[in-house]
């Protein structure tokens, strides 16, 4: 009898200790479940202000087209340029954000950033303009581009031309042929500036980055100078491209 109720005492102090030891391990999961909810809150909120800052940063150049809408309104003498802003705007807004736009959309972005470009201009500055596009091809109209391909090599254009010489000039050719876009600007350099800078602009650093990380050796972009004139020359091999892209598939 002795020996049932010693063995009873031990079978009842171990569920007891047995209980101890749950609630210990059940009060312990508890607290960092807590502490889980509350990284966990502290991320949700996070997460809300960036969206809400994304936001923010979305409506104001809303609000900025809007305004110019109302403008383009009641300035007919000013309506080119503004609608050239509006559909810069536009791809900004909706295409730059996108992996691969067309070629098409992407000059027709090139073409109208010209044209607000042109507006600080001397009606008498030569700024020519050529496009030698067949239009035909397939590619053409397929996105392989990658948004603002173009930007930073017409706006160094617009910034470094001798805008002043008479005999100043900016030259941008836009070509699509044989599956290849290609894009040549060339402009007069001004004299109070050096030909070489020690350091190069980061606008150019990011272009360059770009194209090595998207289009690896489908590219080519040259930069020179010959008789004072700044020429770059940039052709993306898009046929090739989009072959790797199948492949990589």
């Amino acid at each position: 009898m002795e020996d049932i109720t010693l063995y009873f005492c031990l079978a009842l102090l171990l569920a007891v200790l047995v209980v101890v030891v749950l609630a210990m391990q059940l009060g312990k999961a508890n607290k960092k479940n807590n502490a889980m909810q509350l990284q966990l809150s502290r991320l949700e909120g996070q997460v809300y202000a960036q969206q809400l800052s994304d936001i923010d940063n979305k409506l104001n150049p809303h609000l900025f087209k809007n305004v110019l809408n109302a403008i383009q309104s009641h300035a007919y003498q000013t309506y080119h340029s503004l609608d050239s802003l509006s559909s810069v705007l536009d791809y900004i807004l909706y295409e730059s954000k996108k992996q691969y736009v067309t070629p098409q959309q992407e000059i027709a972005f090139a073409l109208s950033l010209i044209e607000i470009y042109r507006i600080k201009l001397s009606p008498l500055f030569e700024l020519k303009v050529k496009k030698k596009i067949n239009e035909n091809e397939p590619l053409y109209h397929q996105h392989l581009m990658t948004p603002m391909v173009s930007i930073d090599l017409i706006e160094n254009a617009f910034k470094h031309a001798d805008l002043q010489s008479p005999n100043a000039f900016i030259s941008i050719t836009f070509e699509f042929k044989e599956n290849n876009f290609m894009l040549t600007v060339a402009n007069k350099i001004s004299n109070k500036q050096p030909l070489k800078k020690e350091k190069q602009g980061l606008g150019g650093k990011i272009l360059e980055q770009r194209l090595q990380i998207i289009y690896k050796e489908n590219y080519k972009l040259d930069k020179f100078i010959e008789n004072d004139v700044y020429i770059t020359h940039l052709k993306i091999n898009l046929l090739e491209h989009k072959a790797k892209m199948l492949a990589a598939r």
